[in-house]
């Protein structure tokens, strides 16, 4: 499936996206905020692809501007164990990041919103959660422009995949919420 918003491209990944993949998770500024390991080289972003990325409704995002088609940032839907929180039937959690270069521009937000609406008009969702690390300013604000409204906190949170303990910010969304946002959007 590819989906497509006003400056972004969704589609899935592609192992031959592993350079340019490292290129964005390798800076130390894009992963560990997130709660991943910097990427170590090509091999290793190859292997995040098809281990990690290549899950359904995961997408490269790709600016439509870009003729070489090279994803900056990935977005998905995880669903069940895949997720990070316990999550029933019709429910999902919503992951994002995007590389440097494309901080402060919108792009999260946009594509967030497309697979929204992808999640509950296409894929039949009641509710979308979301969360962010204590720090994660840029996380947070993506959440709060996309309507996603506060839950809970989980405190001193062990985090294996980065060794350490945290605490999340938890967030969700349910589609009657979405669909009055948009009504008001609308409505503009």
């Amino acid at each position: 499936m590819i989906l497509q918003t006003k400056r972004c491209v969704l589609r899935p990944w592609r192992e031959s996206d592993a350079p340019a993949l490292y290129e964005y998770a390798r800076d130390p500024r894009v992963g560990p905020v997130a709660g991943w390991p910097v990427h170590t080289g090509v091999e290793n972003s190859r292997q995040i692809i098809r281990e990690v990325l290549s899950a359904d409704e995961t997408y490269a995002v790709v600016l439509r501007e870009d003729s070489a088609d090279r994803p900056v940032g990935s977005i998905g839907l995880m669903f069940g164990a895949a997720g990070n929180l316990p999550l029933g039937e019709g429910e999902a959690e919503l992951g994002y990041w995007i590389g440097v270069p494309f901080w402060g521009q919108g792009l999260i937000p946009e594509a967030s919103c497309e697979l929204m609406r992808h999640g509950f008009e296409e894929l039949g969702l009641h509710t979308i959660w979301c969360g962010y690390f204590k720090g994660n300013e840029k996380s947070r604000r993506v959440q709060e422009k996309c309507g996603f409204q506060p839950h809970h906190v989980n405190r001193d949170q062990p985090w294996p995949l980065m060794n350490d303990v945290r605490t999340e910010y938890i967030t969700c969304i349910t589609r009657a919420q979405w669909e009055e946002l948009c009504e008001a959007e609308n409505s503009d």
